[in-house]
């Protein structure tokens, strides 16, 4: 019975460690992917910027105007309303959390700041990430 109970207590302190790991490896990527984002935003590469989004006709935009479906769409919207270096700016996160909400899925909360010299731009952000054929993508992106 004591082997039995130890056993038990093993696996379960594996299982709750591998668990650990992961998150800790999913947060890392879910990061790597932010970064990316930013830089390329920071560099007027707006294209490189849609890399972190999931390029699908289900991808969900909440913004300011609305609902906007679709990468394409998504990439639209984002070429119109920053048209050029000036208004792209410097782009910096605040992350306040990455929390696992399903297997292989997450939700992100943070602010954005915008640097640039015709007015700075803030706002909050809810991105939701999805493991989608082992790449982190943004499946989903409520930002304000």
């Amino acid at each position: 019975m004591r082997t039995l109970a130890l056993l038990i207590c093993f696996t379960i302190s594996f299982a709750t460690y591998a668990q650990i790991a992961n998150k800790e490896a999913d947060v890392k990527a879910i990061n790597k992917v932010l970064k990316k984002a930013r830089i390329a935003w920071s560099k007027n590469d707006i294209e490189g910027f849609m890399d972190s989004y999931w390029k699908s006709d289900s991808l969900a935009f909440y913004g300011k105007k609305g609902v906007t479906y679709g990468w394409e769409n998504t990439l639209d919207n984002y070429l119109t309303y920053y048209p050029t270096a000036a208004y792209t700016g410097t782009l910096s996160f605040k992350i306040n959390a990455i929390n696992n909400i399903a297997p292989d899925c997450y939700y992100v909360l943070g602010e954005f700041h915008i640097k640039r010299d015709i007015g700075n731009a803030d706002g909050i952000f809810m991105l939701v990430f999805k493991k989608i054929n082992g790449e982190w993508k943004i499946i989903a992106d409520t930002s304000a």
